[in-house]
């Protein structure tokens, strides 16, 4: 498969995101937004789109920086802010963070993470209560599949609008939308501990396994199809044991059937009460 399969027309892919953020948050009677901006692209272009949809004004960029974070996150961030004009707050996480990791080990590093993206994700829900606004989640496709996420941190949100993306594809609209070539130019990273890589974590490039991906999912291309495209057998079943691992990350919380109308099984608003919220 070449990679150019994956490129999507940007130009219809930013009007159909920017629909659905309007049509997602103004049913539930909200008029405004807050997304955690890392200095990522992921979390740039939601803002983006965000911004576009909304208007500046109705964005609320929420910086939430760790003592050991990276100076050059906070700046990215906040040149995007400029960018677009919208609203930030800087809030410092450190305390909180540390009044939860101070008897993990410093090589657990996964759990110190897990902590410092959980808590960011308590200070978006309460300025979300506080603003009478929605958190917009900025997790990919990739993310998603592969279940490089916390549960409850960073793949919280009330709406997401980049979740059906590969990591690749947002890469080029994130170029289509002019985000900064800072951001653009450096290595994906979550930055939850220092020199944090997303490649280096998954051990291989998001170019790789979004081509592989996109064979097992939207292809749906057999194992032995995959492997004469030239994906080696242990790429490929490392990458489905990924996926298969991690479905319950991708799931609401399983409910326990008893009555006829279930939530989230049988009874889904909007779909059974048509009514606006006013």
């Amino acid at each position: 498969m070449k990679p150019e399969e994956l490129h999507l027309d940007y130009e219809i892919v930013e009007e159909l995101l920017k629909s659905f953020l309007l049509d997602e948050i103004r049913k539930f009677g909200f008029h405004s937004v807050v997304v955690g901006l890392s200095g990522g692209i992921d979390s740039a272009v939601v803002c983006e789109l965000a911004a576009r949809a909304f208007g500046p004004s109705h964005v609320l960029a929420l910086l939430m920086p760790y003592r050991s974070s990276s100076p050059e996150s906070v700046e990215h961030a906040r040149l995007l802010v400029d960018k677009l004009g919208i609203r930030s707050q800087t809030i410092d996480i450190s305390s909180a963070v540390d009044a939860f990791i101070g008897t993990i080990p410093l090589e657990e590093r996964l759990r110190r993470g897990n902590i410092m993206s959980r808590t960011r994700m308590v200070y978006l829900y309460d300025i979300s209560a506080r603003d009478r606004s929605l958190v917009i989640g900025t997790s990919n496709k990739t993310e998603l599949l592969l279940g490089y996420g916390t549960l409850f941190g960073d793949m919280a949100s009330a709406v997401n609008p980049v979740g059906d993306l590969y990591k690749t594809q947002l890469r080029g609209l994130a170029r289509h939308l002019g985000i900064p070539e800072p951001l653009l130019a450096k290595a994906p990273s979550a930055d939850l501990w220092e020199g944090q890589s997303d490649e280096a974590d998954l051990g291989f490039s998001y170019e790789e396994v979004d081509c592989l991906l996109y064979m097992m999912l939207e292809k749906r291309m057999d194992r032995q199809t995959i492997l004469r495209e030239g994906i080696s057998p242990a790429f490929y079943d490392r990458v489905r044991a990924m996926v298969v691992r991690n479905q319950y990350k991708r799931m609401m919380p399983v409910i326990a059937k008893i009555s006829s109308r279930t939530p989230g099984i049988d009874f889904r608003y909007a779909r059974d009460w048509q009514e606006k919220i006013n």
